[in-house]
């Protein structure tokens, strides 16, 4: 049975993925009212009430300031930091009258035309950097 430094020593290896944000336990409580949040945006009136005053819906969550920041910046790679889930936060994007490509491509710094091409041809190449401390 694995102990709790074998479990801390597991989960520390997620975070020197480069470029890559795994949704770990943690993530998911620290994002639970994130994600109540955005799966609320599913119904036509929650969409309208939140995009006639994005911020007031925002405060009838109880999510942290840089969650509802991050939100109103659609900054979604820092959403997913604060515990966002892609896929809950797709509501998100949508509401903002985009696909999930359109929205996904934002994350990446790449056009919408160059990200659909690069995942076509099986997405990014596995050579490079594989952990943080081989950047330094």
């Amino acid at each position: 049975m694995p102990t709790v430094s074998d479990v801390a020593s597991y989960l520390a290896e997620l975070d020197d993925i480069p470029g890559t944000r795994v949704f770990t336990a943690a993530r998911a409580r620290e994002g639970y009212h994130l994600n109540q949040f955005a799966m609320s945006l599913m119904t036509p009136e929650n969409r309208a009430r939140f995009k006639a005053d994005e911020r007031a819906y925002l405060d009838a969550w109880p999510i942290s300031e840089a969650q509802k920041q991050a939100v109103l910046d659609r900054d979604y790679n820092r959403l997913i930091d604060l515990g966002g889930n892609i896929y809950f936060l797709a509501k998100v994007i949508a509401c903002d009258g985009l696909s999930f490509l359109q929205g996904v491509s934002t994350m990446t710094g790449m056009s919408v035309d160059d990200y659909q091409a690069m995942m076509l041809a099986g997405g990014r190449s596995p050579d490079g950097a594989r952990s943080l401390k081989d950047m330094n």
